[in-house]
This record gives structure tokens, C-alpha cells and sequence, in this order.
């Protein structure tokens, strides 16, 4: 099983001080070990992003096709972009309707990118309502007619389930595919941001919800998938 917990950011040896950033906007490159016993691994490229903004979603699928272009045929089935959004930001930034746009175009198309928008439902302070006048984030991605999967952020076997269906669309049709991953965001935007300031009833029902590795653990143990034994170690954060 693969777990992921901290990493570190590329190294910049022609830089004394760094950018300062935080580490997950400088990018990483490494190896993922393939869980299924063939001793295979993965390339895997997190492209620096100083920002929040969707800047680096074409840089991510010029990246891609030109590693593609190197591997000849193959190159679709053997690279795959994979772009995580914010909710707001899928909606409301228009690099990411042209980069869609660009999608299936000859000179410019990656065999299809996942998408994955991770839908905290709310951008910054701002709630869906009062950021965008579709009732689906992902609704922009309708021109492409290609398949859009919401998901409910607390089902992690609903989860992995749509994500196997979005890659077994992707490489069998060479188009992109959407995951809404419906959730919530527990803490503030960052530290200098308390939600309780512009959201103080979505907030408080938040904190009032257990986390997911909690409702998830009671469902196994309700299922008999695992022992209380196990789900007491499965404490909830302060």
C-alpha cells in the first residue's frame, strides 16, 4: 500500500535561500513503487506551481505531450497528466476552459487528463453561490462531452472506485475525465485565515463531524472488516 506523507521540494542548487514558497508549489520528482508484487515503478513529475492559480495547467500537458511525442505510439498510454483543481478555481479561471479546449485539438492533445477537483465547497471565503452562477463547479467541462463523476469525499471505496472508471475511460477513449470529489475543508484557507470569521454554521457543523478515517473505520468494524482493536487507534485530530 502506498502512503504518502511528507515529501521534499526539488533541490535548487544555483539558489542560496529558496523561494520561500511552500514546498508542494516548488514541485517533486521521484519513484512510486507499484503495490501489486511486480517490483515495478512509477515516474512520477509534481510540476512547480508558485501560485495558486491554474497557471501550470498547460505547462502540465505541454510536458506531457512532449514526453509523449519522445516514446513514439506508446507515449499516450504511457504518460498521464493528471491536474488537481481547487472547486473555485475550475470555475471561476479561464486557463482552465482553454486548456480544455485544447484537449483534443492534433498538436496540442495528451491522450486525456484526469481531472480531480477537490471540492471543499467554498473558494477562500467565498461560498459556490456567490462564486459562480452553474450549479456544478465542474459544469464548464460539459463541452467536451466526456464523462463528469461526482463523488462523495467520505466514501473512500466510492472514490477509488470512480477513479479506476475515469482511467479505464481515459485509456480506452484517449479523452479527459472530470472527478468531482465532494468534501469539506475542516481547517482555514491558511493560518492567517479563521473560517468560523465568514462561516461560522458551516464551520461548526464541520467540527461537530467526525473525520473520515473514523467513519470509515465504524463502517469496517459494522461490516466486521476489522476489529475495535484496530478502530481505537484511529483518533481524531484537536
Amino acid at each position: 500500500m502506498l502512503r504518502l506523507s511528507e515529501f521534499e521540494e526539488s533541490c535548487d542548487t544555483e539558489s542560496e535561500t529558496g523561494s520561500g514558497d511552500v514546498k508542494y508549489h516548488k514541485g517533486f520528482m521521484g519513484w512510486v513503487d507499484v503495490a501489486d508484487g511486480s517490483l515495478k515503478r512509477v515516474r512520477t513529475l509534481l510540476l512547480p506551481n508558485p501560485s495558486h492559480l491554474e497557471s501550470v495547467n498547460p505547462v502540465v500537458e505541454g510536458l506531457a505531450r512532449a514526453l509523449q511525442d519522445a516514446r513514439g505510439n506508446q507515449g499516450p498510454y504511457q504518460i498521464l497528466p493528471v491536474l488537481l483543481h481547487g472547486d473555485a478555481a475550475f470555475a471561476g479561471q479561464g486557463l482552465v476552459y482553454e486548456t480544455l479546449n485544447l484537449s483534443q485539438l492534433a498538436g496540442y492533445r495528451t491522450g486525456g487528463t484526469i481531472h480531480l477537483v477537490i471540492n471543499n465547497q467554498i473558494g477562500f471565503t467565498t461560498v459556490p453561490e456567490e462564486g459562480r452562477s452553474t450549479r456544478y463547479a465542474t459544469d464548464v467541462a460539459k463541452m467536451l462531452l466526456v464523462p463528469i463523476f461526482h463523488v462523495h469525499g467520505e466514501d473512500p471505496e466510492a472514490a477509488l472506485h470512480v477513479i479506476q472508471m475515469a482511467c479505464d475511460y481515459r485509456y480506452r477513449y484517449g479523452k479527459d475525465v472530470i472527478i468531482d470529489l465532494v468534501c469539506y475543508r475542516r481547517y482555514g484557507h491558511n493560518e492567517g485565515d479563521e473560517p468560523y470569521y465568514t462561516q461560522p454554521t458551516m464551520v461548526e457543523k464541520i467540527r461537530q463531524r467526525p473525520p473520515v478515517n473514523e467513519l470509515y473505520g465504524a463502517r469496517l468494524q459494522k461490516e466486521g472488516v476489522v476489529s475495535a482493536d484496530q478502530c481505537r487507534n484511529w483518533t481524531r485530530r484537536p
